[in-house]
């Protein structure tokens, strides 16, 4: 079933000022503003801002590492200020991008110099650590901020981010982002008056693994839903996006040593529909977006079993040597490429090989789960087969955590998706020198259920409300499994009863900011009552960026204000009547 976004009706424009409460966002003219527009406009607003003050320094998620504010200061942007960068490429890249998030709603020309010499008074400031001091009247002392991390300075007359490197600074602008109103988000020019809260903040992950995983083969997903799934992870810091490339219902990739893989195996999907695929130019777009926005994909291609479509292409690789039909359901375990012909590992190989090319990730996922009619030593031999094969590109191996009993390879990951804690064989994978992806179907599978009346997902693994995604640790929840071993954790998604972005949206938010917190924040910060009334702020976000969202009956959501001149932008949670 599908879950379309309801259009938001269109508000009398004459009653829009009554409508509108104190700290709401103000429309500008629906002519070009001039000068004199803006500076009334902004008068306004900071007239409301005196009813509704801006964010509190630590309203972020994930929750910052440290957190030092600065109560009695605030800048506030305006048509005056600028960006300013140091010269590395990387960094100016960041900075284009932070003009182009602020530029729309702010209606400000923001440009950016690539230079820190002249005067900070009014800036944002994005510098790689040891090119310039930090501002005045701060810290000087900088703690190690690795390869994520950042310090955030707000003064009455700069704000600056501080980093190691572009990755760092690229963080920095998402939480100078969240420290605006959330009229940020709003896709054409209003008045409020930005203001940003005084203080500092230091912030660096607890994993260097945070992703989130999108099933494109059950149900194929255009580029475009793929780029906006990229910039929801980009928002929350998560880093990695798992492509579940392929399955029984559809394989989403073009192979050129193998071409029917995509033309002919690419062809259905779940239900019956078209299906389709992508490229190798659309594999290399998606790949560059998320590039640029500090995103690294994580191509799976699963093997030996959920091959169905794969064998429907090129029968010769089934046991039989007879083409099955396409399959359209949704059942697992009947499949598999056969592991006694060689011809299976030249396929491997030239799949792999093709894939590896494409992706300049360090990743390459080779599925493995629910292979149910491969078994014992013929399925560790396959794995240890296909593991070097793996290795042979460049790439380390990471696979669902089923692929345990087989020997170790250099680097290999498993991806744990169990619903039980108590774990021996992953455990001793683990002290045989595997790292662990965390993503327990019963608290990181964001195709459950939020409720028994939610309309889409399932519910093999339970009910997972935001509560119950929020509340376990990724360091500790394997029996046997140090945090030390523990790489990261990843939410995945699949797709059996997805068939639309809005219905993608709806299942990733609002729990997939917390997982995100799980795999960024301390530990220490770790609290459910501090995190859902941070979270409630980002609704109305949410719905400024048309962007669905489910309204959890857990989390206090804000009214969202009205903001005139974004007639039909809005989306509503798809359980709305």
């Amino acid at each position: 079933m599908s879950t379309l976004p309801l259009p938001t009706p269109a508000p009398d424009p004459d009653a829009a000022a009554d409508l509108r409460t104190a700290g709401d966002p103000v429309a500008l003219p629906a002519h070009q503003p001039d000068a004199g527009d803006l500076a009334a406009l902004a008068a306004r607003a900071a007239g409301d801002d005196l009813l509704s003050p801006p964010a509190r320094l630590d309203d972020v998620v994930p929750a910052p590492e440290r957190v030092e504010a600065d109560p009695g200061v605030t800048f506030v942007l305006d048509g005056d200020t600028a960006i300013r960068v140091t010269a590395q490429a990387d960094a100016q890249q960041v900075a284009d991008h932070l003009a182009r998030l602020l530029r729309p709603a702010t209606g400000f020309p923001l440009p950016v110099a690539d230079t820190l010499a002249a005067d900070p008074s009014g800036t944002l400031t994005l510098t790689l650590a040891g090119t310039t001091p930090p501002p005045s009247g701060t810290d000087a002392g900088r703690a190690d901020l690795g390869a994520e991390g950042y310090r955030l300075d707000v003064t009455a007359t700069e704000v600056r981010v501080v980093a190691d490197t572009a990755t760092g600074l690229f963080y920095g602008v998402q939480t100078l982002r969240q420290l605006l109103p959330a009229a940020v988000e709003s896709p054409t020019p209003v008045a409020v008056r930005w203001a940003l809260p005084g203080g500092t903040i230091l912030d660096r992950p607890r994993f260097p693994y945070r992703g989130a995983m999108l099933d494109v083969a059950r149900h194929f997903f255009a580029v475009e839903d793929v780029l906006r799934v990229i910039d929801h992870l980009a928002r929350y810091k998560l880093n990695h996006l798992h492509l579940h490339l392929t399955d029984d219902q559809g394989w989403r990739i073009a192979v050129d040593s193998w071409p029917k893989l995509a033309t002919v195996g690419g062809a259905t999907e779940v239900g019956g529909g078209p299906g389709g695929h992508y490229t190798k130019a659309d594999y290399l777009r998606i790949v560059s977006y998320a590039t640029d926005r500090h995103v690294t994909v994580v191509p799976e291609i699963d093997l030996p079993g959920h091959t169905n479509a794969a064998l429907v292409a090129y029968p010769s690789l089934a046991p039989d040597k007879i083409a099955p039909a396409p399959y359209t359901g949704t059942e697992v375990g009947f499949s598999y490429v056969d592991p006694a012909d060689e011809q299976t590992y030249d396929f491997i190989a030239d799949v792999l090989g093709e894939v590896a090319a494409l992706t300049p990730g360090p990743w390459l996922h080779i599925g493995g789960d629910e292979a149910f009619k491969v078994k014992g030593e013929v399925y560790t031999g396959f794995v240890e087969r296909a593991q070097r094969l793996v290795a042979d590109t460049g790439k380390t191996v990471v696979g669902w955590h089923q692929l345990a009993p087989a020997a170790h390879s250099d680097g290999r990951v498993l991806q744990w998706w169990g619903t039980d804690t108590d774990d021996p064989t992953t455990a001793d994978a683990v002290r045989r020198g595997a790292r662990l992806i965390v993503s327990p179907g019963n608290r990181a599978y964001l195709d459950m259920k939020y409720a028994e009346d939610t309309p889409i997902g399932h519910d093999w693994a339970g009910l997972i409300d935001v509560h119950r995604a929020y509340d376990w640790d990724p360091g500790t929840h394997v029996t046997g499994v140090p945090t030390t071993a523990v790489l990261g954790v990843e939410a995945p998604l699949w797709t059996e009863s997805v068939t639309s972005l809005a219905d993608i949206e709806f299942l990733l938010l609002p729990r997939l900011p917390a997982i995100a917190e799980l795999g960024w924040s301390p530990r220490a910060t770790h609290d459910w009552a501090g995190f859902r009334d941070r979270l409630a702020g980002h609704g109305p976000r949410w719905s400024t960026a048309g962007i669905t969202f489910h309204r959890s009956p857990e989390i206090p959501w804000p009214a969202t204000p009205t903001i005139p001149g974004q007639h039909g932008a809005l989306q509503a949670d798809p359980t709305t009547p």
